[in-house]
Order: structure tokens, then sequence, then C-alpha cells
């Protein structure tokens, strides 16, 4: 039974830079700041416990994020401040108080200390805002989505990370987020989990990194060497070029996490770092470890780990992979506690727990997802809160009615088998069929301009029903996911507007064949 709790609601002021008052709904303490515990470095040097034994407050906006850290009695006050809603650049501007330094279009966790950013209700999006930690310390970040944070173009946040720490910062724990970009450097995104400049004992897991030219790294440059006590743990890295991450320095541990389209290089271990990397699945990807773009040797100790259709490059000057068949050339020892599941069913439990709103789950390290305990502050799963995450639809057998919007418009994917096409799925012809190169891959269909769509029919080709296992339905043009699943069909999510649309498998008992991928407005 879920725990009630009464709560005693007080009102609070702050102000902004402009000089408004900003209204804080501040509850009475609670006696968690969030849910479950962390795994890792961040259990070291003390712990990492956020905002637990503090007051909680609620904010739909970034000001009045930043009005609750400057509302406190001190900056190392404990907060748990609950979020909901969209936190864009024109909901986000400056609080001054005592208790706190904020900035505007930016989410400036400051000079402060034994804070808690909890999303609930419905989630929590950070839409172009980016949060920046600075000499800063006992910090929890569980249960958001960052997006599209840019260093240039417009408008511009954090310097392009999504999560950024700089500058003596100790004890951070960034559980079940999601950071995406739609691209790279040139695009005018940077990293999307970044870490620098003195920045120790650190978590991040049961989170998604995905579609970015950059993963984040541990250490600015070959001379910021005091990073370090990193973990990474049951994460998924998906759709990135590169840094997945880099290590400058420092002590990594990297285990359970699924790495899926890795484009250039991996875990980019160099200047001395020292990781260990154990139990992980990689797919479809290209030199996932090594030392990469530098003469500064890093060091390695892998076990357990499967790669699946991985390519390695030749040794030579920069370019130091540490495969085929990596080996160890160094020995981590690791201070904590910790349960690994087996790399084989890594992609599964990864798929099912990594992220923001899939209700906060967890492996127990039997390759089986994990509910939390009730806690009164979060979202839990159940009649009462909303379905952790996108829509799951069952697929239905029934053809969709209407005009295939697909007939006449364009495609494109990640890959294609040979003697296959993208423009199989859209010829209306169910003899011939797409598949990609490996076991997992995209493929979109696009309109010149936007075009409303509320359902698609994924066809499998004779010979391969069945074969696609889980799956994504994004909006191409936005990164978000419209649908998830675990089996082709007709496909039904709310009416959207959008130039292109991608199916995305994540997961097949054998080579997907995707005859026709139909689009429907209604």
């Amino acid at each position: 039974m879920r725990r009630t709790v009464a709560l005693r609601v007080l009102a609070a002021l702050a102000t902004t830079a402009t000089g408004a008052a900003v209204c804080v709904a501040v509850m009475t303490p609670q006696a968690s700041a969030a849910v479950g515990s962390a795994t890792g470095f961040a259990t070291r040097n003390g712990g990492t416990t956020g905002g637990a034994g503090g007051q909680t407050v609620r904010a739909t906006t970034g000001t009045q994020i930043h009005a609750a850290l400057c509302n406190r009695a001190s900056s190392s006050t404990p907060i748990t401040i609950q979020v909901e809603g969209t936190i864009n650049h024109g909901n986000t501007t400056k609080v001054s108080g005592s208790s706190c330094n904020t900035a505007a279009d930016v989410i400036e966790l400051k000079q402060i200390s034994n804070v808690t950013i909890l999303g609930v209700g419905n989630g929590a999006t950070f839409d172009q805002i980016g949060i920046h930690i600075r000499e800063a310390s006992n910090i929890i970040i569980q249960n958001v989505t960052v997006r599209n944070v840019k260093k240039s173009g417009s408008p511009t946040s954090n310097g392009g990370d999504a999560i950024g720490m700089e500058a003596n910062v100790r004890n951070v724990w960034v559980d079940h987020v999601t950071l995406e970009a739609s691209g790279g450097e040139s695009q005018g995104f940077d990293g999307l989990f970044d870490m620098k400049n003195n920045t120790q004992y650190v978590t991040l897991s049961y989170s998604i990194l995905r579609n970015s030219g950059r993963g984040g790294l541990i250490g600015s440059s070959e001379s910021d060497l005091s990073n370090g006590f990193v973990t990474f743990h049951h994460n998924l890295y998906e759709n990135i070029d590169s840094r997945a991450p880099l290590l400058r320095g420092g002590v990594a541990h990297i285990f359970n996490s699924h790495f899926s389209r890795i484009n250039e290089s991996g875990i980019n271990s160099r200047a001395g770092a020292q990781a260990k990397v154990e139990n992980n699945y990689f797919q479809n990807a290209k030199d996932v470890l090594g030392t990469f773009y530098t003469d500064q040797a890093g060091y390695w100790q892998v076990s357990g780990n499967i790669f699946d259709n991985v390519t390695w490059s030749s040794r030579s000057g920069d370019t130091n992979p540490a495969g085929p068949n990596p080996t160890s050339n160094t020995s981590v020892s690791i201070p904590y506690s910790y349960r690994l599941d087996p790399a084989n069913c890594v992609p599964d439990i990864v798929r099912q727990t990594a992220g923001a709103n899939k209700g906060i789950r967890t492996s127990n390290g039997s390759c089986t997802p994990t509910n939390p305990t009730s806690n009164p502050t979060t979202p839990t799963p159940g009649p009462t809160t909303p379905t952790p995450g996108p829509t799951s639809p069952t697929p239905t057998p029934s053809q969709p009615s209407g005009t295939n919007l697909s007939i006449g418009a364009g495609s494109d994917g990640s890959s294609k088998a040979s003697g296959t096409s993208y423009g199989d799925v859209r010829d209306g012809n169910m003899s011939t069929a797409w598949s990609p190169s490996g076991s997992t891959g995209q493929i979109s269909i696009k309109w010149d301009t936007a075009t409303r769509v509320s359902r698609v029919n994924i066809r499998e080709a004779s010979g391969a029903v069945g074969n696609v296992r889980s799956w994504r339905l994004l909006n191409h043009d936005t990164g978000a996911v419209l649908a998830t699943g675990s089996t082709a069909g007709v496909i039904t999510f709310p009416a959207t507007s959008l130039r292109k649309i991608t199916f995305d498998i994540t997961s097949s008992s054998g080579t997907p064949r995707i005859a026709e991928f139909e689009t429907y407005a209604g």
C-alpha cells in the first residue's frame, strides 16, 4: 500500500533577477529524497544522499527550481525539488538569494550541496536547457530528460552539455535519466555527460545517452587529471560518434551497459586513465575500447564482455584499439560491492530499466527488472499514476484504413543489407524488403513538409515474421519516442505532425526483414 503522508504547505518567496517574487510550494520534511540508493563510487567519500531529510518543493519551471534553492536557510540545507513539465529558456531565469548562485538559461547548481532534483508525475523534460553543477557536493538527479542543449546556434545553454560538472564537485548520483541530442558539434551540440576540473565520486546509472557526437568525458584536456572515481552501470549508449566515455586520468568502472551503434570510438582510456570494463554488451559498433586521438596511453581491465558485430581499426599512430579480442593491460581495484548481470541479458535488462519515465526500475542481478519500493515523493507504477515511459501498445492485426502516406514519400536508414533497399518499405510490394546490415537498425519514412501521422503498420516479410523482438518508434525531427514494443504490426500513438518518422529495431531473434513501413493520418 502506498504510504500517505500529511503535508503542511507553506508559501515561500524568492526574488528573480528582475525583482519579481516567485511563489514556491514547500512541504514538510520527508524520510527519503530519492528512490533507492546509489551503487558505485557515489557511495564513497561519505556517500550521496542528496536532499534526504529536507523539505520537498514542487516546480514546473526553471525559475521555480532556482527559487527553491534560493529560499533555503543556507546553501547546504537539504532539499528535494520535484519537477514536472517542460523546463525551457522561456521559463528559466536568474533568481537571487543568500543560499544560491543561479543564472538565466541554465539550471545552475553552483556552490551548493544536499540537493535532489526528481522528475515526477507526467515527467520532467529540460528542453534545450542544460544542468550545470559547479563547486557543489551531494547532488542527486533522477528521472528526468535533458535534450538538445546547444553551445552554438540558438538558443544556447551550458556550453552545449546536457549535464556538466566542473570545479571541485564531489558525490553526484545521476540515475534513470535520458540525455539526448540531435547531432554533433557541427550541429551545435557538445557532450551529454561531462566531468572536469576536480570532479570525483560520481555514479551514472540506468540512463540513456543517444544521438550525439559526444557521449561524455572525464577531464577536459590531457593536463586535467584531477577527476575520477566514476561508475557507469546499466546505461545505454546509442548512436554516439565518440566519447562513450572519454577518460583522461582517474579510475572508472563500467559494467552492465549496452553500447549500440558507436560510430567512431567508444571507451577512450587515455592519459593514464584506468577503466574496469566488465559484462557489457557492445553491438554494431566500431573501436569500442582503446586509446584514440592521442599518444598518451590509458589502461583497462576487461572481463565478461560480449562483442557483437564490432569492427576494429588497425593500430597506427594515435589509433590504438584494444581489440580484436581485447585483453587486460592493468588491474583495477573496486572498493564497493555490486551485482553483475550476465552480459548476454544486458540489452534486454537495459531496455526495460534505463532512462526517464520507466518507473525507476532496476535489475536484481539475475536479468530481472524490479520495481522500487513505494515512496510518497515519486510516481509509483500502477493505476493511480501515468504509465511510465512512452506508450507500449500491443499491435493489432487489423489493417489501418485511409491512404498509406508512405507511397510517394522518401526513405532512408542506418544501414542496408546487400540486395535490399530503403525504398523497398514504401513500394507497396510485399515481395521486396529492407534489412539492416546487422541484427538491429533504423528505417525511416520522410516527407518534404510536415505530415500528420497517428498510426503505422510495420509489415515483416514472409519467412521473417516475429524476427523483430523490440523496437522504438521515433519522431526523428525531435528525437521523441512515440511508442515502444516487442512485436511488429499496427502501432497507434497520439497524432503527431512531423517530417520524418523512424522505426528503430533494438533487438531481434533473426535477421529483420521489413517489407512495408506504412503510415497513416488516422
